[in-house]
């Protein structure tokens, strides 16, 4: 795919696809820094005198209830305050509503389309890159622009469908993600990766590609405390029993890459409790990383080259249990290395705790982790 520079946008109708899904709470956006990375992008449009067709999800939509929970009304107005143009918004994803609303932009006017997720309850349309709703969607613009990074691993209809039927380029964001993530893709070394989050599932293809490429792998959260299962009892901890196997295949083929904590921040009734991995009992939830291991991890932090960070420690969000995380964003703020953040919960937590002083941030989650991985993003090929 071209660069943004490389088409001819002057006085066009411009479609862009964006990444505004956006964390919301009690009817208020948790953090406005996705639709804030869009405006390099959009003004640049706005330069050329385009009108412009905003795309995007938010949330997952299953059920008519899920569509009122996930509208990008919040969004249009956040926007609204943020760019330097007449926004307008469209409740619809497609019909008449949406192409008469279209009809009537002007130029250097933006119009928001409602989630692009709303064509999900009609068998999933969106995220199955239906091909007719990818050539209508692409029938409604001159031209295409996808700076949605943290959808670029994926292929639905409006960002990987659109692209294949109209003359399309990646935005000013995918721009300046490619470049930062060059520092991690091909990395000064010792290059050492933390790993976090919940889900072992959501992130073990993505640490069997990396194992290979890192020189050390730390792991933190239910990340840690499926590595943990396969050694010791984890006690009532989030974990995954079925990836145990193929957890210790990794374990034994990386013995020397894959670091492991060595005590853990336990709650066992109401009580806060340090535990090394043999104290573990079954009435244990293990929701941080132990005194021990923060100073392990430190001391192999400090001799990289280059990090990056996926993840948090543990549930940081209860300030019981908040110092692994804390300290591990600390100590990669205060190291000398090349340093890259990336994805949401590491972001959130980075704000959490105001530790700011990394050298790349990248918005993706997904999309960083494959980016990384694999040196490309399935949305171009």
């Amino acid at each position: 795919m071209k660069s943004i520079y490389e088409l001819d946008l002057e006085n066009k109708t411009v479609i862009l696809r964006c990444d505004y899904n956006v964390s919301i709470k009690d009817n208020k956006i948790v953090s406005d820094e996705r639709i804030v990375a869009s405006l390099d992008t959009i003004n640049y449009l706005l330069s050329k005198n385009a009108k412009i067709i905003i795309m995007s999800h938010l949330g997952k939509i299953k059920t008519l209830e899920d569509k009122n929970n996930n509208s990008l009304y919040i969004v249009y107005e956040r926007l609204s305050e943020l760019v330097n143009a007449k926004v307008i918004f469209s409740s619809a994803t497609s019909g008449k509503i949406l192409e008469d609303k279209i009809a009537s932009l002007n130029n250097g006017e933006i119009l928001l389309m409602e989630n692009t997720r709303f064509e999900d309850l009609d068998n999933n349309k969106e995220s199955n890159c239906d091909p007719e709703l990818s050539k209508y969607w692409a029938s409604l613009g001159d031209c295409f622009v996808n700076d949605a990074f943290g959808m670029s691993h994926r292929r639905h209809a409006s960002n990987y469908g659109i692209s294949k039927y109209l003359d399309s380029a990646y935005g000013l964001l995918i721009e300046k993600e490619l470049k930062g993530l060059e520092l991690v893709v091909n990395p000064d070394r010792p290059f050492v990766v933390f790993m976090g989050g919940a889900k072992i599932e959501d992130k073990l293809d993505i640490i069997k590609m990396i194992l290979p490429k890192c020189d050390y792998l730390l792991v933190g959260g239910g990340v840690a405390n499926s590595f943990i299962n396969c050694n010791y009892n984890v006690g009532s901890s989030l974990y995954n029993n079925e990836k145990k196997d193929e957890l210790l295949d990794l374990l034994n083929t990386y013995k020397d890459k894959i670091i492991l904590p060595v005590d853990v921040r336990v709650l066992n009734n109401d009580m806060v409790i340090e535990r090394e991995l043999y104290q573990i009992t079954d009435n244990d939830n293990i929701l941080d990383l132990g005194t021990k291991t923060v100073y392990i991890y430190k001391d192999i932090i400090d001799k990289a080259n280059t990090i990056f960070l996926n993840g948090t420690a543990g549930k940081y969000e209860d300030n019981r249990f908040e110092e692994g995380t804390k300290e591990i964003l600390n100590i990669i703020s205060a190291s000398n290395a090349k340093s890259v953040v990336g994805g949401g919960d590491a972001i959130s937590s980075m704000e959490y705790f105001n530790i700011k002083d990394f050298t790349f941030v990248s918005t993706g989650g997904g999309a960083t982790l494959e980016y990384l991985a694999t040196g490309k993003l399935n949305c171009f090929d």
